[in-house]
């Protein structure tokens, strides 16, 4: 049968151009793909909210790993399938430090198919900008100024800051080395000064749930792709990984190879490439 390769691409930086957009070329070459036969799918920070829409284009079969993998969106039937809870207890003591450290954190909760986005107190400019844009998305609803943010009946899957990087530096110092839970903390990609601290059930990472999905679907190979640091635990599940050329150097660094940047239809290309390959050496 040959290779059984799994694709699994990061988006912002990576997939998507410096406009935030997938461009129609990309588009196009990936429908073409899957519906040749191609296992293709997303890895992302970001939750389906915002996915959905930005890959409107793109007939993606496969569950996208979003929120960095803590939970599966099957777009087909737009439900989530699986998703890790942060226990109440550790939703506690995460508020408590991060609080401490005068960052009021937002809260994302599973309701149905949809996010319900608690928060309350002070918001970082940043911030405001973040809830701006996101305000009218149809999957999720925010919920500021919440006194009562830590306590819900929904699932927590994510706590999350996104502000100056040496503000939440110390934040996520201490939440690594206190409380029983996940912390991925990097620089934003168009803006380094600005950080972004995202906290999860313990061993929610992209590398978790792209090392499941492969089994799941039978892959026998892994490719991904991506740009940032928190792309790196999830290159080293990979059997080849690929940075993109506008990555960070530590993640070129880590990769088996780097390609060209996200303007030019970088991982489209590769991998229509890399599959066309495969399908020859099948047929040999």
């Amino acid at each position: 049968m040959g290779n059984r390769t799994l694709y699994v691409s990061d988006l912002d930086g990576t997939l998507l151009t410096s406009e935030s957009r997938v461009s129609e070329h990309t588009a196009s070459v990936l429908n073409a793909l899957i519906a040749a036969g191609a296992m293709f799918t997303v890895a992302t920070a970001r939750t389906p909210a915002t996915v959905t829409e930005l890959l409107a284009g793109v007939n993606v079969e496969l569950p996208m790993l979003t929120l960095s993998g803590s939970a599966l969106w099957d777009n087909k039937h737009k439900c989530y399938t699986r998703v890790s809870a942060i226990p109440q207890d550790v939703v506690c003591a995460i508020a408590d430090v991060m609080e401490r450290h005068g960052v009021q954190p937002f809260v994302y909760r599973q309701h149905g198919a949809l996010l319900h986005t608690h928060h309350y107190g002070e918001m970082s400019v940043v911030e405001r900008r973040f809830v701006e844009e996101r305000k009218n998305l149809k999957l999720k609803k925010f919920f500021l100024n919440d006194k009562d943010y830590r306590h819900n009946p929904d699932k927590a899957i994510l706590m999350f800051s996104h502000r100056e990087y040496e503000k939440l530096r110390p934040v996520a110092e201490e939440l690594r080395e206190k409380v029983n839970c996940q912390v991925m903390f990097y620089h934003d990609i168009v803006d380094p000064s600005i950080g972004l601290l995202e906290v999860y059930a313990q061993g929610c990472t992209k590398a978790a749930a792209v090392s499941a999905l492969a089994k799941s679907v039978g892959a026998d190979r892994i490719v991904v792709f991506g740009d940032n640091r928190n792309d790196i635990p999830m290159f080293k599940v990979a059997n080849h990984s690929v940075a993109m050329g506008n990555a960070f150097d530590e993640v070129k660094r880590e990769a088996s190879e780097v390609i060209g940047d996200n303007d030019h239809d970088s991982v489209a290309l590769w991998i229509e490439q890399d599959f066309q390959k495969s399908r020859t050496d099948i047929s040999l």
